[in-house]
């Protein structure tokens, strides 16, 4: 069996392709760094380690590397010859890669017998590969879409595994965390289709989706943003300060509140789940900075994603918000001199106000009560900072 996985950072190859890999797949990874593309072609395997007390490494095998911009030819055959397709290179890109995996499709359809061909991004995002689809389908044309809807499907997934920051001299080396989720929406995929060892299929994706989102997610950039301000290196000093960890706790609490009601999950079970979420912010041998977690403040502010969408849920639902609208108002206070957007709050805040920005960038109008308790923590926050 072939597989294209489209990303070959930490994400690709110390999860998605490190369980390919373990389920039989050979494994093409598509990227557009020209040392890991290299470094795959040539040596044909590598390292994944986990971080923990054993450090337990595993060697991933058979697998090599395109180049997305200048081996684009030979990218589309390998889609073509795909019995899967992955992505992990975030939402944002996935309209760079649509087209390759478009002109994939349209050529293996050229055969009247073309076997089925699942195509899953791995991505934090709501609905990613259904955003994939639509993408990849606005550059078939109407004929290739009709019978690409016979053969070939883009079942939605959720996807949980931490992968620090981090730097090794073995270039294609990475660490991970030993836990990992991986869920797929079952009632998207072909017929007969082959599972993959360590992949959980399910009917309903958006209660798993929900849950990684409002809890992995939520809570670590709600420990990046409040240890930022506490003026915290990395994650793992954040959530060793008590006042840290209790605020991201209580951030879990409003989420797990409003999932419970929305998708029936177990509250005992997840309240387990919410504690070892919080156990593994604190594994030190997870080290994570505080500036990579806390990163892209626009997008972790945006109205479906993790930090408004459930404030928003809850506001609905009649539960309590306060503090998620706190790390909201955390996000608005962060810094990093590399990160644009993190950069344009600040200035959206010095030409407009907290007001404005807040409602610019959740989507909150500034007479909701959601908005009204952002803005008081974000005053709170300031007068502390």
């Amino acid at each position: 069996m072939k597989a294209v996985h489209f990303g070959a950072g930490n994400i690709g190859r110390g999860f998605i392709g490190l369980l390919l890999s373990q389920a039989g797949y050979e494994v093409v990874f598509a990227d557009v760094n020209e040392q890991v593309v290299a470094a795959l072609k040539e040596r044909g395997e590598y390292s994944v380690v986990l971080a923990g007390e054993r450090r337990e490494t595993t060697v991933v095998r058979g697998v090599t590397a395109l180049n997305s911009n200048a081996d684009n030819e030979a990218l589309v055959r390998a889609v073509a010859e795909a019995d899967l397709v992955t992505t992990a290179v975030g939402v944002s890109v996935l309209k760079h890669i649509a087209g390759t995996v478009a002109e994939g499709i349209a050529l293996r359809l050229q055969h009247s017998d073309a076997k089925p061909l699942h195509v899953i991004a791995c991505e934090n995002a709501i609905g990613a590969s259904s955003q994939l689809k639509e993408l990849v389908y606005s550059r078939l044309d109407e004929e290739n879409r009709v019978r690409a809807d016979r053969s070939v499907a883009f079942p939605d997934a959720a996807v949980d595994r931490i992968v620090p920051q981090q730097s090794h001299k073995d270039i294609l080396k990475v660490v991970v965390e030993p836990f990992f989720e991986w869920v797929v929406e079952a009632s998207a995929m072909l017929p007969g289709y082959r599972p993959i060892g360590g992949v959980k299929y399910v009917d309903r994706l958006l209660p798993y989706i929900e849950r990684k989102l409002f809890t992995v997610n939520t809570g670590h950039c709600s420990a990046a943003y409040m240890g930022y301000l506490q003026e915290y290196d990395t994650i793992q000093a954040a959530m060793n300060d008590g006042e840290v960890a209790g605020h991201v706790a209580s951030v879990l609490k409003e989420t797990g509140a409003v999932l419970v009601k929305e998708h029936g999950f177990d509250a005992e079970e997840h309240q387990a789940y919410i504690a070892k979420i919080l156990e593994r912010f604190r594994n030190p041998a997870l080290t994570d900075e505080v500036s990579r977690v806390g990163r892209s403040p626009i997008r972790k502010l945006s109205p479906g994603d993790r930090l408004a969408r459930p404030a928003m849920k809850a506001f609905e639902q009649g539960l309590e918000y306060r503090y998620l609208a706190r790390t909201m108002a955390a996000a608005l206070l962060f810094r990093a001199g590399d990160d644009p957007e993190a950069a344009e709050l600040q200035t959206a805040l010095q030409t407009s106000g907290p007001s404005e920005t807040i409602a610019k960038y959740t989507g909150i109008a500034p007479d909701h009560p959601v908005h009204r308790e952002i803005l008081e923590q974000f005053e709170l926050l300031q007068n502390w900072a």
